[in-house]
Parts: C-alpha cells; structure tokens; sequence
C-alpha cells in the first residue's frame, strides 16, 4: 500500500503547491486596495446621508455658480493684480458620488506608485498560502476602510480645487462644488444659500489661481509628494505596527507630544523634515486662500460677516465622532493649515502689503520654511521686504 499511498502524497503535494502558486499570483494581481468596491462602500454611505438632491437639482444649480464666478473671477483679478488662468472654464456641480469617484481615482493613482514595492515587502515569491491569504484579507479591510473614510469626507467637503498632483503632467485642474453639501451647510449655519455659493467659489477659484498663474508649484509639489511616497513603501511591517500604537493614542486624545502630530512619530528623521517642509507650503495655500476669501468677500458677499463668522466657527465645532476621525486620517492637520497659513499671510500683508503676496509665488526660493509659517517677521527679513517698509520686520 505504501507505494500507492506515497503516489498519492506526491499528487496531493503537487496539487497544494500549484494552489499556493495560483492563490499568490491572484493575490498580487488582486492589488492592495479594490477601488471599485471602494467606490460601492463609499455610495452606499453617501446614499443614506441627508440632503441627497435628484440630479435634475443638480443640473438646475449650475446657472447660480456660473453667476457667482461672473462675479468672483474680476473681484479676484483686481485683489491680486493679475488675469486669472482658464480655470474658470473648468467648473461641474457634482453631487457627493461624483466627488467620491474623482477623489478614488486620484487615491488609485497615488496607491499604484506604493502598490509594487508594498507588495514585494507583504508577499514576496514563495511566501506561501498563508501570506498570501493574509495579503487578501488585508486588502479587504484596506478597501473597506478606504470606503468609509470616502464616505466620511465626502458628507463634508463643499468645494475642491481638483488637481492631479502624481503627475506634473496630468490633465488641468477643474474646481468642483458639491451641492448636495453646500446646500446642507448653509441651511445648518443659518445663512442665505446664493451669498453662500459666491462665498465658496471664492475660496476655490483662488486656489486655482494659486497652481495656475505659478506653473512651478505644481511640479514642485509632485516632486515632494513622490519623494514621500518612496520613502513610505520601506520598513512597511514595522511601520504598520508602529501605526495601530499611534492610532490608538490618538483616539485616546494623546496624538501629540513635543509638537509633534501622531504621524511624525511614524516617521524616519529625513520623512519628517520633508513632511514638515511641504505642511509650510500646504498652509500657505490654505492659509492664502482664507485670507484672501476674506479680504475680497466683504466688499463681495453680502452678509460677508455673518457668512464668515459662521463657516470659521463650523471648522471648530466637531462632534467627537469628527474629531477622531480628523485625528486617524490626520485631517485634523488641515484644520492647523488653515489657521497657522491665514496668519502667517495677513501678517506679510501687513509689514509688506501686496508685495509681499507676490513675492510669496517667486517661486520655490520664496516660499515660507516650516518655521517661517510661525515667524512671519523672518520671511520678511529673509526677502528683503522689510527693506521696502523702512526696515519693519
């Protein structure tokens, strides 16, 4: 029987062996991340959110905003001294999955430069049925996570200036509005709807202004974003590990210590020069906008006080779900980037006028360090504008 029975082990083995090779091979064709089912998870959230709109309230929508960039795009060129790009031909209303679908094609293209070297760290040839298995496991957390974080933001954002950042040379930018969130907004903070819309397209046409009328921003940032995706796809395991801690520390309301946010502490010394490097830029652009959505809005905006007072105080007023979600998705470090940006800019302004806000858009010389974002005094100093004010720095 022994023959009989070794002949049958070996079949059986060969057998395993060619299911291992196909479940690792399906694996590693299968990816990290299933952005459809990401899209599915994130629709399906979206859909039993309030305020959802048919998309002939959508479409009937459009002629207020073409109205609003009328208005905003000549007010925007005489504060800033310059033409505005042709940006504003590019605008949609879009509805909440419209949103999602752009912003998971945008996410699919960022996980497709990590998705190789991730994969060669998680499931290297020959690992095994085991680590391959582990690997699909993952990637279904993975997607759903990155479904309902989808659906989370996109409840909550209002406008977007829609810019492939991966690529230097992907299509132009496109400012999209979410109506289905603008309406909800403006019924919750009590303000007039239309004034509202004007408000927002301000905010957003001025960040395309930002990328378009300086084309090196745009491949400067690419290059940074690049650069930090590299670093990200070594040491994945530790890093995963170090992650599930920091998370947890976070919820616990202990995501900073030393002034450092909790994903720093994830970081090698030379990621957290570069992450600190391109937070200085991400509040400038933040920062610039506010302060620019205010300085032109009230002479723009009707009710530009009251609309103002109440979009700042919805930034601070969280229920504690939005907070913790902020702190794991590390959104909450946007929420710094606007304030820090504004007064770092409003504080230029003031020591060197107009000036200073072009000198801010040189180019990457011009730009404002990480300390610098908290000093303005010495980016002043640094430029030469002081020079220009009778030396005030």
């Amino acid at each position: 029987m022994w023959p009989a029975g070794f002949a049958v082990g070996l079949v059986v083995g060969a057998a395993l062996t060619v299911a291992e090779r196909r479940i690792e091979r399906h694996a590693r064709a299968a990816g990290l991340v299933d952005w459809e089912r990401v899209e599915r998870v994130a629709a399906g959230r979206l859909r039993r959110a309030p305020g959802a709109l048919e998309p002939w309230e959508i479409r009937a929508a459009e002629p207020s905003y073409t109205a609003a960039m009328a208005r905003v795009v000549p007010a925007l060129e005489a504060h800033l001294g310059t033409r505005l790009p042709g940006v504003v031909d590019r605008v949609a209303v879009v509805d909440r999955g419209a949103w999602v679908a752009a912003n998971t094609s945008a996410f699919a293209a960022l996980m497709g430069r990590l998705e190789v070297g991730l994969l060669d760290q998680l499931l290297p040839p020959g690992a095994g049925i085991t680590r391959a298995a582990m690997t699909l496991a993952n990637r279904w957390v993975t997607t759903t996570q990155m479904g309902v974080l989808l659906g989370f933001m996109g409840q909550r954002v209002l406008g977007q200036y829609d810019l492939a950042l991966i690529s230097a040379e992907a299509d132009p930018g496109r400012l999209l509005f979410v109506e289905e969130n603008i309406r909800s907004a403006a019924r919750a903070m009590d303000v007039p709807l239309e004034p509202f819309r004007t408000w927002i397209a301000l905010h957003e046409t001025t960040h395309a202004y930002e990328f378009e009328a300086h084309p090196w921003l745009r491949p400067y940032l690419a290059a940074r974003l690049e650069r930090q995706v590299s670093m990200i796809s070594e040491g994945t395991a530790e890093l995963g590990r170090d992650a599930i801690r920091q998370i947890g520390a976070s919820l616990r309301g202990e995501g900073r210590r030393d002034d450092q946010h909790w994903l720093e502490r994830l970081m090698t010394d030379e990621q957290r020069e570069l992450f600190r490097e391109t937070q200085a830029v991400m509040s400038l652009l933040e920062g610039f906008g506010d302060h620019v959505m205010d300085a032109v809005g009230r002479d723009l905006v009707p009710g530009h006080a009251r609309i103002s007072a109440r979009f700042h105080g919805r930034r601070e007023n969280r229920t504690p779900f939005e907070r913790a979600m902020l702190r794991i998705t590390g959104m909450d470090l946007k929420m710094e980037q606007y304030r820090r940006g504004e007064a770092f800019v409003a504080a230029i302004e003031e020591r060197g006028g107009q000036a200073a806000l072009r000198r801010l858009w040189e180019g990457p010389e011009t730009l404002p360090t990480a300390a610098e974002i908290d000093d303005p005094a010495a980016w002043v100093r640094r430029t030469g504008l002081g020079e220009s004010r009778g030396g005030i720095a």
